[in-house]
């Protein structure tokens, strides 16, 4: 058997690729129609990086595989080499004058109907070339999604005060920009004492019944309420915004939306839609692996979404999350 560290192994994208669809799929089955591969295709690609490095890489348990300590190596490093490599790539490319890459990216559901559509618009625009691909998350799935290669870039938000910020240990090692923020509103049901001024102060809502949405939103709104000196009495919990809006605009009690939830959606009658006081918002993230920016497409992409954040649309769409 060849001593792996006496030769150059040679790596290339696809085979840590594969090696990494392994370790997620569990089966050399599941990693070929992950990668769009036959199965045979795979394991003859396995077996011969195998005889290669002159290590095993999988092992066999009961129906399914999994990866040696020497394929958990190979693995781990993977994201890191493939984009460190996909950036080559795409650096190349722009000398060559070719436009043509596909990004992945995942973003929260109230992004969907208003960022998105404005973000292929505008990339079909100015950079024709590049293909995305979109997946809706949440921002703690999108961060890990992005740590596992499964998504270039993750489009996130988070609290004032949130406890279980996706942005903080979870995301070590990765590049969180915050390119914006997000208003939060007030919805009251109209005629609501709270509704005649420019804005409403949370303590002034002390005595309402409550709307609360995903749980991280309802840990915000516990936090916002804290600061303004009282716990909510929550009535209703759903992550469905237009559902949120129907029970305010019936009188159930009160809610906070994001801007960028509200006007996802023509406004119900029978509601009003109030600022809170200046500071109370959202910030609006976009996560990469270290180094992603060096990749043409995904540095493209990155700056037409911070472009969008910080010029946000008030054009309607349909949408079914307040998130």
């Amino acid at each position: 058997m060849t001593d792996v560290l006496d030769e150059d192994p040679g790596f290339d994208a696809r085979e840590l690729r594969l090696v990494k669809a392994i370790a997620d799929a569990g089966s050399i089955t599941g990693a070929a129609a992950e990668l769009g591969y036959s199965q045979p295709a795979v394991s003859q690609q396995l077996k011969r990086l195998e005889q290669r490095l002159g290590v095993a890489l999988v092992e066999r348990v009961g129906r399914s595989v999994r990866l040696t300590d020497a394929g958990r190596i190979l693995a781990r490093h993977a994201p890191a080499v493939t984009t460190a490599l996909d950036a080559v790539a795409g650096e190349l490319a722009e000398l060559r004058g070719l436009r043509s890459a596909r990004v992945r990216l995942m973003a929260f559901p109230s992004a969907s109907p208003t960022v998105v559509p404005r973000l292929l618009a505008e990339l079909a625009v100015r950079h024709p070339g590049i293909s995305l691909t979109y997946v809706e998350a949440e921002p703690p799935e999108a961060v890990e999604a992005v740590r596992e290669d499964r998504t270039d870039i993750a489009l996130t938000f988070s609290y004032p005060g949130d406890r279980d910020d996706p942005h903080g240990s979870s995301a070590r090692g990765l590049d969180v920009r915050s390119i914006g923020v997000d208003e939060m509103l007030a919805v009251l049901p109209e005629g609501h004492p709270g509704a005649r001024g420019g804005s409403v102060d949370v303590a002034a809502l002390a005595d309402d019944a409550w709307i609360a949405g995903c749980p991280r939103c309802r840990g915000h709104l516990l936090e916002l309420c804290g600061r303004a000196g009282f716990a909510p009495r929550i009535a209703f919990e759903t992550d469905n915004f237009v559902a949120v809006e129907g029970l305010v605009a019936q009188g159930i009690g009160v809610a906070t939306l994001p801007r960028m939830a509200v006007e996802s959606f023509p406004q119900l009658p029978g509601l009003a839609i109030v600022p809170l006081p200046a500071g109370e918002q959202r910030t609006i993230h976009t996560v990469t692996a270290r180094g992603a920016d060096r990749v043409p497409a995904v540095r493209a992409t990155l700056a037409a979404l911070t472009r969008l954040i910080a010029a946000p649309s008030a054009d309607p769409g349909p949408t079914a999350s307040a998130n």
